[in-house]
């Protein structure tokens, strides 16, 4: 068609990544739509500015959980407005690279149609990359490898762990840990030590200024919450001792289902992931020396990416302009009834 316009899309826990190739350019976006009622207020980092900040009527989330699609009507105008921001003018019929979890049931699979297909977008033609497969092409990695290759995607609420060989991921595991759970359990070991209670968004901030896994400098920070005994606003420096076990908690939980998966794995792929290192990537990895604590603790290397959470699109972005790359894309079809 004249007017087709294609799309790469993450629609992650965190935030919504979309690369236009109309455009040549990728964008993203907070995950987030604030709501009075009936009424949508504001999406995308708009919302996120709202969240935790928000009066009680005015309900602040994301539509998606766990890298799942939890609400499909808001998902839907959360990804309408950000193409809207893109283009001004939506091309009739375009068509969108999802890239989708594994082990989707049939239910699962249709909402990703749905969102390309419902009240604000319509008429479009829609393809599913399954993530492991986007990141692996993003950085570098041979999918038609015999040996096998690791990769791991530690994002917002969840972190996968697959195992690509000869074109096809043989095994795969996730587990509901991510950068959330960071920031609450820093929340959650704050509030133990000081009697104070922090919004996850500041124990973000800490997160990224002071977290150290390897090289734990002491440091410290000034913060203000609420005093969990009288209920009023307090002021508290913070130490990054206490910061870094928040983040160790769900690390060292992390590293350990890392190795038990490394076991299952037969011998002779194992022997070649310890030679090649194990690919990781999402935006949790974005904590200082977290590559040389997982390989302590493991005993493998890791291949860190430079792409963070942008890691999935980017391999969209490929499977886009390279068509003996979309071999790899799955077809989605409307079921007559």
């Amino acid at each position: 068609m004249l007017f087709e316009k294609t799309y790469g899309i993450d629609l992650g826990s965190s935030s919504v990544k979309v690369y236009s190739l109309f455009k040549n350019k990728s964008y993203m976006e907070k995950n987030m739509i604030a709501s009075r009622g009936h009424k949508i207020i504001a999406v995308g980092n708009e919302a996120y500015e709202m969240f935790e900040k928000s009066p009680a009527e005015v309900a602040v989330c994301s539509p998606m959980s766990f890298g799942m699609i939890a609400n499909l009507e808001l998902q839907e105008i959360v990804l309408y407005s950000m193409i809207r921001r893109i283009d001004h003018i939506l091309g009739v019929g375009s068509v969108m690279f999802f890239t989708v979890p594994l082990d989707m049931t049939a239910v699962e699979k249709r909402a990703y149609f749905n969102v390309a297909n419902g009240y604000w977008l319509r008429k479009n033609r829609v393809y599913m990359v399954e993530s492991p497969i986007a990141d692996a092409l993003a950085m570098g990695v041979d999918l038609d490898d015999p040996t096998g290759n690791m990769v791991v995607n530690m994002g917002a609420q969840s972190t996968e762990m697959s195992i690509i060989t000869g074109g096809r991921i043989i095994i795969s595991k996730k587990i509901p840990i991510g950068g959330r759970q960071m920031n609450e359990s820093i929340c959650t070991e704050i509030r133990k030590r000081y009697n104070l209670q922090l919004g996850t968004r500041t124990a973000k901030r800490l997160k990224m200024v002071m977290g150290r896994l390897s090289d734990q400098r002491k440091g410290v920070r000034k913060v203000v919450g609420i005093d969990c005994i009288s209920g009023l606003p307090r002021e508290e420096v913070i130490s990054s001792y206490v910061v870094n076990d928040g983040i160790m908690n769900c690390v060292n939980e992390i590293a350990s289902e890392m190795k038990t998966f490394l076991e299952r794995i037969p011998p002779q792929i194992s022997y070649h992931i310890a030679k090649q290192g194990i690919y990781i990537t999402g935006g949790s990895t974005r904590l200082p020396y977290l590559d040389k604590y997982l390989a302590s603790y493991t005993g493998f290397t890791f291949n860190m990416s430079d792409l963070y959470e942008k890691s999935a699109v980017s391999g969209l972005e490929k499977i886009i302009k390279n068509k003996e790359l979309r071999k790899w894309a799955m077809p989605v079809k409307q079921r007559k009834l």
